[in-house]
């Protein structure tokens, strides 16, 4: 049996769109969506190089 709710983060090279269409092959549709910087350092003070985003998918239905 598989889980109920799987968090998906968008990959690198990869676009939302791509993202969604990956959870719903995998039978996951979005139900939340959570985006978070990531920093690193530069000289001694954090810089954000990208964001993270990251969707809460539920277990599709099966018909």
């Amino acid at each position: 049996m598989s889980k109920k709710t799987v968090w998906f983060e968008v990959q690198e090279g990869e676009t939302i769109e791509q993202c969604l269409e990956r959870m719903q092959r995998e039978g996951y549709m979005a139900a939340g969506r959570k985006e978070e910087p990531v920093f690193e350092e530069r000289n001694g003070e954090p810089v954000p190089i990208r964001q993270r985003i990251r969707f809460k998918g539920v277990r599709m239905e099966e018909s």
